[in-house]
């Protein structure tokens, strides 16, 4: 029930001797779908006799009047407001209050052990004991001006009921005090008198008074009347022009509509094309303005471009000196050439072959880019219904992996589906392919399948969490779960040596000729000796965790690159 804040009468519990209820007004919320109600917590102890002070005030369906037949226990009382619980509720320290006496107290603190009030759950055990208390009904009783409360009245409805049933008899009691359907004029009635009134009602007008008939009168009269009402005969006439009447002012109303929103869509196309010509006008003007320096600027861009290729002249002449003479490093002339763009989505793996290079996106499909001139996309392969979250190539076959699960061979000269291998129950998470083997990695299992003929060999398990990374030599596959990266023999496939990390999931594996490397979860890289498997050093300078690591030969020596989260690259 949902109350505006407004003065209502409430009843607080007295002292124990005589057991009664006192009155407090008081200013409050309340929760239900009744507003402005009035709510009265009675006992019968409490009935007096009717005295020159009761008032006529006459009872509706939104007034919430309730006595009690005993007085409640008195643990049944909100400590708040001092009435019987109305939707109870128990905050944090334990204790049970009314709903809306928590909500409505916003810093509130509970009055036994000074905790602050908070709402936990509904106590449904207490409702159900409230709603088992038993009450009169409210069109029962009247309210007393002496005592200011509501009392039993033995003359009106004598029922009493459980309180969790008290709608279903009110909404449908015999006292319910209601109004005559044929006149506003007529006294009010209860419900159990209306037919015995309707029988004598002198106010019963004709049903075709909405067609302009006058009639007023009693039942009798009225069947009498219809015998020699002119509209009598022709109310299907009527009834059927009040509905095209209906139809047609509706059409109207439609068409309306529409003139509206085309007068709103034409000024809002006039005021549209009048912004695009002050924008015409505006750049034309600019254009004008900076002609002369256009013309300036080509002119120096000449001088330019002349310095420049005599620049690159110098370049290429000390890249060829520096090649053969070992002091080029490839690192200090890396510049971006190109942006790939075209997915729809992240982008989760690469892999290259040759001039070309292949990216997975969660927008499930593997992109071709040419690297050699164009920068651009040459073809796009889709098959997967998953993110593409793998890729590797062996041959002239390039392997997918994707969150659906499965793993697609593409044949990377046409460009087909040239199978689905069902890999994994959950994402394959990477692949990587050596010794006419390809091994994929998912939750704790990695799965051995046969390069040429797609046969499953074997499973390795014993890993503790997702593999997010292999990496494969000649001589071991080494594969990244959590805090652990697992050494396994390629030929036997079994494990030989578990390298522990301090780091949580590895996330990336990098192979040198003398280092094993690893990125994790912590924004470290853990590096060990590749013969002795001593570890050596961890790395540290990301603050977010390396997703992954590349290898690079240069004369000047072995570089090995990090990807991380914290958007940065290192070197």
């Amino acid at each position: 029930m949902s109350y505006t804040s407004q003065s209502v009468r409430t009843l607080k519990f007295a002292d124990e001797e005589d057991n009664v209820f006192s009155e407090s007004h008081s200013s409050q919320s309340m929760n239900g779908d009744q507003h402005g109600a009035m709510n009265s917590y009675l006992s019968p102890g409490q009935i007096p006799r009717k005295n020159s002070n009761l008032t006529n005030r006459t009872l509706t369906e939104e007034d919430e009047v309730i006595v009690f037949v005993d007085s409640p226990n008195k643990k049944l009382f909100c400590r708040l407001c001092d009435q019987v619980f109305k939707d109870p509720v128990i905050v944090s320290c334990g204790h049970t209050y009314c709903k809306s006496c928590v909500a409505s107290r916003s810093d509130a603190i509970c009055p036994v052990d000074d905790q602050r009030l908070v709402v936990m759950v509904a106590n449904i055990a207490v409702s159900e004991q409230i709603g088992e208390l038993m009450i009169h009904c409210k069109y029962g009783c009247y309210y007393d001006e002496t005592l200011k409360r509501f009392i039993a009245d033995s003359t009106k409805c004598p029922s009493t009921f459980r309180m969790n049933q008290r709608r279903d008899h009110e909404n449908d009691c015999d006292y319910m005090p209601i109004d005559c359907p044929n006149n506003a004029g007529c006294p009010p009635l209860l419900k159990k008198d209306l037919e015995d009134h309707l029988r004598s009602c002198n106010n019963v007008h004709c049903p075709n008074k909405k067609y302009s008939c006058d009639f007023i009168g009693t039942q009798d009269e009225l069947e009498e009347h219809l015998k020699s009402c002119r509209f009598e005969g022709m109310k299907e006439f009527l009834r059927l022009t009040d509905e095209k009447v209906t139809d047609l002012q509706m059409h109207l109303n439609q068409k309306d509509q529409e003139i509206e929103f085309l007068r709103s869509m034409l000024g809002r196309l006039s005021e549209r094309l009048e912004n695009m010509e002050k924008s015409v006008d505006m750049k034309l003007e600019l254009v004008e303005r900076n002609h002369s320096k256009i013309m300036d600027e080509i002119l120096d861009n000449r001088k330019d471009i002349s310095a420049l290729t005599e620049e690159m002249s110098h370049i290429n002449m000390r890249i060829n000196l520096g090649a053969t003479a070992g002091a080029y490093d490839p690192i200090s002339m890396f510049k971006c050439k190109g942006t790939f763009v075209g997915h729809l989505g992240p982008v989760w793996c690469l892999s290259a072959m040759g001039d070309y290079l292949f990216s997975g996106s969660t927008d499930k499909t593997i992109k071709v880019w040419d690297t050699s001139s164009s920068y651009k996309c040459v073809k796009t392969l889709e098959g997967h219904s998953g993110i593409v979250l793998a890729l590797c190539n062996y041959g002239n076959k390039l392997f997918s992996g994707s969150q659906d699960c499965n793993i697609i061979v593409w044949n990377v000269e046409t460009y087909e589906n040239c199978q689905v291998i069902k890999a994994h129950d959950n994402p394959v998470c990477t692949l990587v392919a050596a010794s006419n083997m390809l091994f994929s990695g998912s939750l704790k299992i990695i799965r051995v399948y046969d390069v040429h003929t797609y046969e499953l060999k074997k499973e390795l398990t014993g890993l503790n969490h997702w593999v997010r990374a292999l990496a494969a030599t000649n001589e071991y596959l080494f594969s990244g779960s959590y805090q652990t990266v697992k050494v396994w023999n390629i030929n036997t496939l079994e494990c030989v040596r578990d390298l522990e990390t301090s780091g949580g999931s590895v996330y990336s594996i990098a192979i040198t000729n003398h280092h094993i490397l690893c990125g994790t979860y912590e924004n470290c890289i853990h590096v060990w000796e590749l013969n002795s498997f001593n570890q050596l050093e961890t790395l540290m300078g990301h603050s977010g965790t390396v997703y992954a690591l590349a290898v690079l030969h240069t004369a000047s020596g072995t570089k090995v690159f990090s990807a991380s989260y914290d958007r940065s690259l290192r070197c």
